[in-house]
């Protein structure tokens, strides 16, 4: 080859390749994410307990400050939060599945113990029927007004947990204009008159002494719920 091709083959700012830099690629989209939504962040549910955590020679709390630093360290930018789960002592089932319940997670609610819908038959027992808005009391159904359902249902939808009077105020009488909204003395009057209404199965709502409610199941207790979550989750 000579000198005259190579010099009329070398690369000019007229035959020089585009070294234009192409534009990056989308991230793919999260399947999950139904469309109109974005992704802002999620969820990693551990389970483990102090004593299981002490045995690998840790603690719950360097365990969260270990993954908040590994997040600050991958993504400067961002925010973390950390929640610990409160079960009842002794509950039973995998750890992370006692967690996810614990903190509320839709679907692990949906899949918990939940009795399907069935025609309406004779039955001793209590029936909280979440699809219907309704509470049967040994068949017959009870005569709740629509805030005293609701204060049951936040219970029974947070089953394992103790709630405070003053997370029940905010979250059952969140409007500023409500006159009748309670504070967290008359909160008790609201709970007494549910019981009431409850008779002999007044028990499944408990006091946590100093502390607040919790709903306690039995064994003649059934919820039946909806194919959808409640809306009082989101």
């Amino acid at each position: 080859m000579s000198l005259a091709h190579i010099h009329a083959t070398r690369p000019t700012p007229f035959n020089r390749p585009d070294l234009t830099l192409a534009p990056p690629v989308a991230a793919p989209r999260i399947r999950a994410v139904p469309t109109g939504t974005e992704a802002r962040g999620f969820v990693l549910y551990v389970g483990i307990d102090e004593a299981k955590a002490a045995a690998a020679g840790t603690s719950l709390n360097r365990i969260v400050e270990a993954l908040k630093a590994l997040a600050a360290d991958l993504a400067p930018s961002a925010e973390t939060y950390a929640a610990v789960a409160l079960a009842p002592e002794g509950a039973g089932g995998r750890d992370v599945d006692v967690v996810r319940l614990a903190l509320q997670d839709p679907a692990a609610l949906a899949a918990h113990r939940t009795e399907p819908e069935e025609p309406d038959r004779a039955r001793s027992g209590v029936v909280v029927d979440i699809s219907r808005k309704r509470v049967i009391l040994d068949n017959e159904t009870a005569a709740l007004t629509y805030k005293e359902f609701e204060l049951l249902q936040y219970l029974v939808l947070r089953e394992g947990r103790t709630i405070d009077r003053a997370e029940i105020i905010a979250s059952l009488w969140n409007s500023a204009d409500d006159e009748d909204t309670p504070n967290e003395r008359t909160i008790d009057v609201h709970v007494r008159r549910l019981r009431s209404k409850l008779g002999r199965y007044e028990d499944i709502v408990r006091t946590v002494r100093g502390v607040g409610y919790r709903f306690d199941r039995h064994a003649d207790v059934a919820i039946r719920q909806s194919t959808t979550p409640s809306p009082d989750l989101f």
